[in-house]
């Protein structure tokens, strides 16, 4: 592992022979946008529609997909090897969705999202457990969640009256949900009305359908992906990054493979209660201070579920959530130590 941390760094740090525009060949600063992010390059789109790669400042310490930028051009005839010009500076994020890294604490992957849409599926299982995790990951993010529970058109009436039931208690307590058929293309124009005008990531386990409801909004994905190298000269890129899509029907989407499975483990166990958001108004009213809301006397949680205030399954799936970080933790400082 501190081979391939290594072998990041050192491609982090720049390709020695990118050449460098020089300031006099470069025109005036404007605004631009993060369509994705190359170890030190960047595609930028300008308020044109163009979309560039140019380098980045070393000055830049942090940018991804998403992020709202200043950007200078190289006159046209001085252009070369394909990089169009230099990313000067970065805007204030309004959101950052993150995930732990196991070296560098918390990486921000993509920026200024307005809304994470949590895909479940009825196939292969459906489970409140992984929803709950991603609601845990979207709320310490502070990004507002929707849900969509894909592959309705497998479910016969007796499973489908008992998911409605589970997914109640979300609307319960505040959350969107949606119910789709991305093979059949039942409530995909519903998806559209809700992207339309946001900044959107969609976040699921494999299998649940994202990449299907995805083509379904933008069918030509592949080819906008493409469109982008192409524009920018230096070919397709085969790494993970992020990207950022215009939808046809209004609104952008991040297509990121660092939030297709959200990862908990570095959050602490109060932290996660909060991210329970029914949960709050009870967080701080137990009788001790350490009450790990168990069998602890006078646990504030423990007495709201009993008046059913609160979830059983929501209270359950928090105690797995909390079990299963000690694992995780556990795993990966294994992994660190086995490194040095």
């Amino acid at each position: 592992m501190r081979a391939n941390h290594e072998k990041r760094l050192n491609r982090d740090s720049g390709d020695k022979n990118t050449p460098e525009l020089q300031d006099s060949s470069l025109g005036q600063e404007q605004p631009g946008t993060v369509i994705s992010r190359f170890g030190q390059h960047a595609d930028i789109e300008t308020e044109s529609g163009q979309v560039v790669r140019c380098n980045i400042r070393r000055a830049v310490t942090s940018l991804v997909t998403g992020d709202k930028v200043i950007v200078r051009l190289a006159i046209e005839s001085q252009a070369n090897s394909g990089i169009a010009g230099i990313v000067e500076a970065v805007h204030p994020r309004r959101s950052s969705l993150t995930r732990p890294d196991l070296y560098d604490g918390v990486k921000i992957i993509a920026s200024n999202i307005d809304q994470i849409l949590i895909v479940s599926s009825v196939l292969p299982s459906f489970t409140t457990q992984i929803i709950d995790r991603y609601l845990v990951a979207a709320e310490d993010t502070d990004i507002p969640p929707i849900i969509i529970l894909n592959k309705i058109d497998l479910l016969n009436p007796d499973e489908a009256q008992a998911i409605d039931e589970a997914l109640q208690r979300y609307k319960d307590i505040g959350y969107p949900v949606y119910k789709v058929s991305s093979k059949l293309g039942d409530g995909i124009d519903t998806i559209k009305d809700i992207l339309k005008d946001k900044v959107s990531v969609f976040a699921g386990q494999s299998g649940v359908g994202k990449s299907s409801i995805i083509n379904a909004l933008l069918p030509d994905a592949e080819l906008v992906i493409g469109d982008v190298s192409d524009n920018s000269g230096l070919g397709q890129h085969t790494t993970t990054t992020a990207k950022l899509l215009h939808l046809p029907s209004g609104g952008d989407l991040i297509d990121s493979p660092g939030v297709r499975e959200f990862a908990l483990w570095h959050l602490p166990a109060q932290r996660v209660g909060w991210c329970f958001i029914e949960f709050r108004e009870y967080l701080g009213a137990c009788k001790f201070r350490d009450c790990k809301h168990g069998d602890d006397p006078g646990c504030a949680l423990q007495e709201a579920l009993s008046q059913g205030k609160i979830s059983a399954d929501r209270f359950h799936n928090y105690h797995k959530i909390i079990a299963s970080l000690d694992e995780q933790r556990h795993a990966r400082h294994f992994r660190a130590a086995t490194d040095e």
